[in-house]
């Protein structure tokens, strides 16, 4: 069962019973989850419940008022996903793969973060190396001069500073050796928010 195959409200309710159980320790009632969407009606918040628990995702004790239970399914899809390799010059493809990654305690897992791991030295400047995982809000947009994993017209994508021009847009390296790249039709994917160092 993967996550995406969730409704929108479905993996709302599902990340709220997974941090109530990582912060206090035990899930949530149906009143708290009915309080925090503003579900009137506990037949509505039931019909998400038996929703997840027939997706296999949690499961449920009768007559218990906290006996929500995530399952080893939800729990393995916990953390953030590692969708590739960023290449900090052209790219190698971002495909989603099964691994993820947790580091709950810096950047704690949310539905629209992806990670990716950082190969070669475009962005040395800007203290990413070789190696690195960067961490990524996935947008649309971005805001001139943010860090950018960004899909140009050939389909490549790449690491780099975002800084839209008159008629196109410049990718800007953190390698003074290294020259921009110009483009006119360019995607973003995701904007960086934080960099995990690799030591190796």
């Amino acid at each position: 069962m993967s996550l995406e195959d969730l409704t929108v409200r479905q993996r709302e309710v599902l990340d709220f019973i997974s941090e109530l159980m990582k912060n206090r320790g035990y899930g949530p009632t149906v009143r708290e989850i009915g309080d925090a969407f503003e579900i009137a009606s506990p037949n509505g918040v039931m019909c998400h419940l038996k929703a997840l628990e027939k997706k296999g995702l949690i499961t449920r004790e009768k007559n218990m008022s906290r006996a929500i239970q995530l399952t080893d399914a939800a729990r393995a899809e916990e953390g953030i996903p590692l969708v590739g390799s960023i290449a900090a010059g052209s790219l190698t493809e971002a495909i989603e793969q099964a691994e993820r990654i947790s580091f709950d305690d810096i950047f704690p897992a949310k539905k629209n973060t992806f990670a990716l791991k950082v190969k070669g030295e475009s962005m040395i400047e800007a203290q990413i190396a070789d190696g690195d995982i960067v961490i990524c809000r996935r947008t649309k947009s971005a805001n001139k001069g943010d860090i950018v994993v960004a899909m140009t017209d050939e389909g490549e994508a790449t690491l780099k500073y975002w800084f839209p021009e008159a008629n196109r847009i410049r990718l800007q390296p953190a390698n003074s050796s290294m020259k921009p790249i110009y483009a006119r039709n360019v995607q973003v994917l995701g904007v960086v928010t934080g960099v995990v160092r690799s030591l190796n």
